[in-house]
């Protein structure tokens, strides 16, 4: 149930973009406490991108899950900036993450609903 879609202006090659998302799928699964096989990560194609007024290596993240909780969204804004910074070379200081609690009824999968 968990889904980070991480976006960025840098191209990444195929095989860095498979590790990137292989090691983002287990750390949403450790900090949530949430089976692995209910993790979805996507990484986007580069994207012309532009914050705090250039377009230096930067990157958007959002997290949605189902009871996500506030209390935690510190933790996992640090972890998450540094997987960018360790996989990506992206500071940390040029990353935004938006984090989305989804309700039960509004998250569907294989045919119904959590």
């Amino acid at each position: 149930m968990p889904y980070l879609k991480i976006q960025t202006n840098q191209t990444v090659n195929p095989g860095e973009a498979k590790a990137l998302i292989s090691k983002a799928s287990k750390l949403v699964a450790t900090e949530l406490g949430k089976p692995e096989k209910y993790v979805m990560v996507a990484l986007s194609p580069p994207v012309p991108m532009v914050f705090a007024g250039t377009d230096a290596p930067t990157a958007y993240l959002e997290l949605k899950s189902i009871g996500l909780p506030s209390s935690r969204t510190g933790d996992l804004s640090q972890a998450l900036c540094t997987l960018i910074e360790n996989e990506l070379a992206i500071r940390k200081e040029r990353v935004y993450i938006e984090f989305a609690d989804a309700p039960r009824a509004m998250w569907g999968w294989n045919g119904s609903t959590f």
